[in-house]
């Protein structure tokens, strides 16, 4: 009975937010080709707007008792890797259910804890609007957009559907939606946004 005790009392506690995605709707297998796409352009947004890499998301994992999940780098590597879009053959083409709810939860906690800028961003992004100007000119925002489109030109198969534009309104409507992911219930959001957009593919 002592050793049952024991190796349950091991194991990592759900986080609240974790129980909150268990309650939601499971993707069914159609849906899985676009969510595993969307996953990975969120995390591209967030990364080449903040700066921060996978040391950032690896330590948001343990934080948020995902170790188990998300153990390392070549972990995280293979999850991001499952995105159809990406270069490459070494990657893992599947991602499950537990899976894309840990990369849903770091999301929201990385983005949490970047909100000030993912705030300013958003706000310049309206006062350019207003005064009818381009993003690029924004130094935050220009910066912001070419690393966006360069991160994803190095890393997704070569589309040449895809115009510069195209690129840049993906970028700006990313970082608005990371404003919505930073907040409270940002998980709850996202998780409902990829099985939404999925099924608009």
């Amino acid at each position: 009975m002592l050793k049952v005790m024991h190796s349950a009392a091991n194991l990592p506690t759900p986080t609240p937010q974790w129980e909150d995605l268990i309650k939601l709707p499971a993707p069914n297998t159609t849906q899985w080709e676009n969510i595993k796409t969307q996953l990975d352009l969120v995390l591209l947004a967030l990364e080449t707007l903040t700066g921060i890499g996978s040391e950032a998301m690896l330590s948001a994992a343990i934080n948020l008792n995902l170790e188990s999940r998300v153990p390392d780098r070549v972990a995280l590597w293979r999850l991001r890797q499952s995105n159809p879009l990406r270069k490459g053959q070494g990657g893992r083409k599947k991602l499950d259910v537990e899976e894309a709810r840990a990369l849903v939860l770091i999301i929201c906690y990385l983005a949490k804890q970047h909100q000030e800028l993912i705030r300013r961003a958003v706000g310049l992004l309206e006062q350019m609007a207003e005064n009818n100007r381009e993003p690029h000119q924004a130094a935050l925002l220009g910066d912001y957009i070419d690393a966006f489109c360069n991160t994803y030109q190095e890393r997704m198969e070569e589309d040449s559907t895809i115009s510069t534009d195209e690129l840049t309104h993906l970028a700006l409507k990313l970082l608005i939606d990371l404003l919505f992911y930073s907040g409270p219930g940002g998980h709850r959001r996202l998780w409902l946004a990829l099985i939404d957009r999925s099924t608009k593919f």
